[in-house]
């Protein structure tokens, strides 16, 4: 295991999710159109940054160093890695985020349709969970272990709550995504997608507590488990305030001729915490896998 591999890898997941508020940024301005060119802001790669092209362009620049980046990580990897599968992770991870250029770039060209920015915002996170995870699997604890956990195999799978909690906060993350574009479509269509929503909110909140609270009950002595299912679920307490203090802000000016700071500070913040309550997910998942395998009707050691 190279330490330099894993701190790159640390370094792009860090990144993209800088990228990610970066992106919340351009939505809560109203800044995606603040040029409709694209690669370049009013026919040049470096305008003047100014109003909403600050928030436009700034966030092609993050992209673009993310994308710089990740091209490293892939060729670092094929350096000095000799799992294959992580190997090819890098690879996937590269067209991951070639895709998802090629896609906010589509979203200014065809002036902000919802089908392509909700497309835009899941690929996002999609690759937000593949640099996570290359964080993880080069991590020392991922190799070497330091534990082993052993258990029957009787009641609900710790596995399975685990990847369920990873789709619906995935599909939640996607929801709130689509909310935050459909503001400029059918005055109907925000009001089905809140619900739905606050309805993912409860679903995800269910979950991911069933989640923490199993891991807790079988190995709270397991700080390898238990500490990310802890980190998870106070992000999950701080995202659900923060959603509803995103409600109350935005219900409180409807009819500004732009959005006001208070509600750009939290709707951002929310963006970033949801980020993290996935990311911490992706953790303690990854590392549920790791630990516990069925085996003989027994949970042992998984082989590295």
């Amino acid at each position: 295991m190279s330490k330099g591999v894993h701190r790159f890898a640390l370094l792009v997941a860090c990144a993209t999710f800088f990228l990610i508020i970066a992106g919340a940024n351009v939505t809560s301005h109203d800044a995606g159109l603040a040029t409709s060119d694209w690669p370049r802001s009013n026919g040049t790669f470096f305008p003047k940054m100014v109003g909403n092209l600050f928030w436009e362009h700034g966030h092609r620049i993050v992209a673009t160093a993310v994308g710089l980046l990740t091209i490293a990580l892939a060729i670092y990897l094929q350096v000095r890695e000799r799992r294959s599968w992580v190997k090819r992770l890098g690879w996937i991870a590269l067209g991951g985020v070639i895709a998802q250029g090629l896609l906010g770039g589509l979203t200014v060209k065809m002036n902000l349709p919802l089908v392509v920015s909700a497309a835009h915002a899941t690929l996002a996170q999609l690759f937000f969970l593949i640099t996570v995870s290359l964080a993880v699997f080069t991590s020392r604890s991922w190799v070497t272990p330091d534990s082993s956990v052993t258990e029957d195999g009787e009641g609900v799978s710790i596995r399975a709550l685990c990847v369920v909690a990873l789709a619906v906060i995935l599909t939640q993350l996607v929801l709130g995504a689509t909310l935050r574009h459909s503001a400029t479509w059918d005055q109907d269509l925000p009001t089905a997608l809140l619900l739905a929503h606050v309805g993912g909110a409860i679903v995800v909140t269910l979950v991911l507590g069933a989640t923490v609270a199993t891991v807790w009950l079988r190995h709270r002595t397991e700080k390898y488990l238990t500490r990310p299912a802890l980190v998870a679920v106070t992000f999950l307490f701080i995202q659900l305030l923060l959603g509803l203090a995103a409600y109350i802000t935005r219900a409180a000016s409807p009819y500004d001729p732009q959005p006001l700071t208070p509600m750009i500070s939290v709707t951002v913040a929310h963006v970033a915490c949801g980020a993290l309550v996935f990311a911490t997910t992706i953790v303690l998942t990854l590392r549920v896998f790791r630990l516990l395998r069925i085996d003989r009707q027994e949970y042992v050691l998984a082989p590295a």
